[in-house]
Parts: C-alpha cells; sequence; structure tokens
C-alpha cells in the first residue's frame, strides 16, 4: 500500500505502521464470469491483507499519523474487521488499543482483537451503541478515536484500493465497481482516488466505474435511500444480518456514499442473508476464494444487475471481496 506514499499522509521523514498491507490480487474470474454470464468478471481479493480484511489499509495509514502525533491509545468501535485491524497496527506501533464491539458479535472476531493484546468491551446493542459508549469512555481519557470518519486518514488508505485498481488494469477503469456496503469509507475513499488519479494524468477523465452499493435486506439504508431519492440515509431499525459488516445501521458518510453512487451513474442493492452464503459458497466453488458473506453479496447483485440487464455481457466488472471467510465458517453450517 504505501508504494503511493507520496499520496498519503505521510512526511518524507516518517517510517509508516505497516504489516504488509495492500497490493491484493485482481484476477480474471473465468469460471464464475462464465455462470453468472460475463465476460470479463474480475475479482480484487480483499482478504489477504493482515488480519484478513481491507480494514487493514485503512488501520495502517490512520495508526501511522496516530503514532507521528504522540497518541498513546487508540479506541474505537467495531462491528469486527475494524477492531481486528486496529488492534494488529497499535500492537506493531507500540500503542494500546480500547475496542467496543456488540456482544454478539461472532466470538473470532472478539478473540483476535484479544490475541494482538487489545482490551475488548462488550456492548449490548449495535456498532452505533458501541460508538456512543466509546466517545463517552474515550473523550475525558485522551483516546484517539479512529471510528468510521471521526478522523482523516483512514478515508486514505482505504482511497489505495483505487489506485491498485488502475495500476492492475494498466491505467484503466472497469465498467463497473461492485462493493459491499456499511460505513461505506471503502467507496468514498475510491471516489476521492479517482479524482486524484485523474488530476494526476494517470487515467483520462470523464468516464468513471459505476459504482454499486450492496447492503443486507435486513440492514439497507443505503439502498432505501437511494431508491427513495434522498441525499442522506435515515437510521435503519432492528439491523439484523449474518453479514457483520453491513450491520450498519447509520453510516456517518451516507452523503458521501450516495453523491458517489449517483454520480458515476450506478445503483444500489439489498441482499438476502440465504442468498449471500450461496454467493460464497459460488466464489469458493469455481475461484477458490474465501468470501465473507460482505464478498457473497457482491456476487449476489452482479448476478441480479446481469439478469435484469443493467450490466452488459462484454462489460468489464470489479467485485471487491472485502474479507475471507475464515472468521464467517459458522454461517456455512
Amino acid at each position: 500500500m504505501w508504494r503511493y506514499r507520496e499520496l498519503m499522509p505521510l512526511f518524507d521523514d516518517e517510517v509508516p505502521v505497516t504489516l504488509g498491507e495492500g497490493f491484493t490480487p485482481l484476477f480474471h474470474a473465468r469460471s464464475l464470469g462464465g455462470v453468472v454470464g460475463l465476460d470479463r468478471l474480475y475479482v480484487k481479493d480483499e482478504s489477504l491483507n493482515p488480519t484478513n480484511s481491507f480494514k487493514a489499509r485503512g488501520q495502517s495509514a490512520a495508526i501511522t499519523r496516530a503514532r507521528a502525533l504522540g497518541v498513546k491509545t487508540i479506541a474505537l468501535p467495531t462491528a469486527g474487521n475494524a477492531g481486528n485491524a486496529a488492534a494488529a497496527y497499535s500492537a506493531a506501533a507500540g500503542l494500546a488499543c480500547e475496542v467496543f464491539i456488540p456482544k454478539d458479535a461472532k466470538q473470532p472476531f472478539v478473540d483476535e482483537c484479544r490475541l494482538y493484546g487489545a482490551n475488548v468491551t462488550l456492548v449490548d446493542g449495535l456498532i452505533t451503541d458501541a460508538g456512543r459508549m466509546a466517545a463517552e469512555r474515550g473523550g475525558p481519557s485522551g483516546w484517539y478515536d479512529v471510528s468510521t470518519l471521526k478522523e482523516p486518514y483512514r478515508i486514505e488508505g482505504k482511497k489505495t484500493m483505487a489506485y491498485e485498481l488502475a495500476e492492475q488494469l494498466n491505467w484503466q477503469w472497469p465498467d463497473w465497481i461492485v462493493y459491499p456496503t456499511g460505513g461505506g469509507t471503502g467507496m468514498v475513499g475510491m471516489w476521492k482516488a479517482f479524482d486524484e488519479i485523474e488530476r494526476l494524468g494517470w487515467v483520462n477523465a470523464g468516464k468513471r466505474p459505476r459504482m454499486v452499493s450492496v447492503q443486507a435486506e435486513n440492514c439497507a439504508p443505503i439502498v432505501r435511500a437511494f431508491q427513495q431519492g434522498a441525499e442522506k440515509a435515515q437510521p435503519w431499525e432492528g439491523a439484523a444480518t449474518i453479514a457483520d459488516g453491513l450491520r450498519v445501521p447509520r453510516a456517518i458518510g451516507d452523503f458521501l456514499i450516495l453523491r458517489a453512487v449517483r454520480e458515476s451513474g450506478g445503483t444500489a442493492v439489498a441482499v438476502s442473508d440465504r442468498s449471500m452464503v450461496d454467493g460464497m459458497l459460488a466464489l469458493g466453488k469455481h475461484e477458490g476464494v474465501s468470501a465473507a458473506p460482505e464478498g457473497g453479496a457482491a456476487l449476489v447483485a452482479i448476478q441480479r444487475l446481469v439478469s435484469d440487464g443493467t450490466i452488459a455481457r462484454h462489460e468489464s466488472v470489479v467485485l471487491f471481496n472485502t474479507g475471507g471467510a475464515l472468521k464467517y465458517l459458522d454461517v456455512l453450517r
């Protein structure tokens, strides 16, 4: 990831906190493409990052900056993977880490935070409740809050997904990017990167990928707002899904996500939990990809958009598998 350090929040005399994140594989999924009816289906496999998800990118950037600023303790709410990444990079940086996670989160997420030495607080509620508790405890204590879009650096790490995508496709954009969306920092970061890359002259301006935001049927505030033509998303009541990363009833950057989807000519799709599992199994069976439910959801969205004619067979489509299956194997039972 730090191959793009000149475009990252890092001064010349500083050293990043890195565990080898970034430059994950982009491969042509020919077998799966044949199944869904696409000639050019690609998978960007973020599960191969440290701590098994794309969250490593954002936490590497955020904790690099936090250490440079003299921070001693990192704090955040998490649905799972962000907490794992924050704990790991805090350990690498020599910082304390306070993680607030819903008590019904999958046990591997809790265990992995503790593996890296983080102090874990189990919260009765959703990630929004965890965020409230983290702020209440962290503010008086002077903890550095690395919640989604509460600081400016995680998005800088996430934007590198777009830089890599352009480089791996020989400085051309795909026609479509299909992205599972919880807090949406990845989508917002990539939209920011598109502008930067065009201004650098590395990719010609004028035609960006169409962005597809994918959510769970039982927690789809962005999809609902998109369909209603709203600029912001109302909080989702009773959020419930097997995809912990999609169980975000309110995204702070909702208006930025919606802006990126609309300005790109994209769309938003909600899928069922059952179909997410089918998507996980298809990615595994046809391409050998370890996909979390979020990645499975992206595949289901692609199948639906191909079926209804929104995506044409000849168009290039990039599926972002944002995390691996290992922490979710219980859903396969």
